[in-house]
Order: structure tokens, then sequence, then C-alpha cells
């Protein structure tokens, strides 16, 4: 099985929705998994109910279990078939301060966080991400 790691900021809201809209999608031979490269205790609950509400209106059913926000750690990034971060211009640097062995291995995005980008946008953005990144993989 190959996976898939997205990668955000808190893995509260923009890493989350990727893994949880890839997994729905069912790629065979693929599976996703998400992680956070600063989690921050003002987040409330296990992740922003709006990306489970989004889900929903994709047609997509929430998960029954919803886990906490889990830190990237370097064998998280050794695991992973494919590592994405969400957003290039607040990734990298945080990639090259953790991670610096690992900054130029994984691909970028662009879905800023909800003080630059309104979730409306972001959700498309990853949306689109995910719609390319699995007719890439379904072609393989």
């Amino acid at each position: 099985m190959h996976t898939v790691l997205f990668i955000c900021t808190g893995n509260y809201y923009r890493s989350r929705y990727a893994e949880l809209l890839f997994n729905a999608l069912r790629v065979p031979g693929w599976q996703a998994d998400s992680r956070g490269l600063r989690l921050s205790e003002r987040n409330q609950g296990p992740i922003w109910p709006q990306v489970l509400i989004r889900l929903q209106q994709r047609g997509f059913p929430p998960p029954a279990d919803v886990r906490w926000p889990l830190a990237l750690a370097e064998a998280d990034l050794a695991r992973a078939t494919l590592a994405i971060a969400l957003d290039e211009y607040e990734h990298r640097p945080l990639m090259r301060q953790f991670f610096p062995a690992w900054v130029d291995r994984i691909h970028y995005w662009q879905a800023p966080d909800l003080h630059l980008l309104p979730a409306e946008e972001a959700f498309r953005r990853i949306e689109a991400g995910v719609t390319e990144l699995v007719a890439g993989l379904s072609v393989r």
C-alpha cells in the first residue's frame, strides 16, 4: 500500500481535509495520512468542524472516529510514498527549520491558512489538488 502524506501547520484543517477527501475517493493501492508541523492548543476539538461539513456537502460521510492532530516526525516522511505540504509560503520555512533534509523532497501546494485565504477558496484549492493527484495516480 502506498501512502500520500499531507502536511500543514496544525493538522486541524487543511491537511485533515486533504487526507479525508483523498481516502473518501478510494484510490486503489493508496491511502492518505496527515500531520502538522506546529500543533496549536488553541484549536477546539480534534478537527475543525467545517472540514466534516465540507465532506458531507461533497457527498462523503464523516469518519466514525475522528482522531486528534498529530505532529510530523521524520519517520512519517520516511514511510510516505509521496509527501505534500499544503502551503509552500508557510510550510517550506518550517520544513527547512524542522526537517531540512526533506525540504526539497516534498511537494508544495498553494492553500494558505484562514488568516490569508477564506476557507471556501482553500477548500476549493485542496479539492482541485486532490482531484489532480488522484487522476495522476489512477493512470500509473
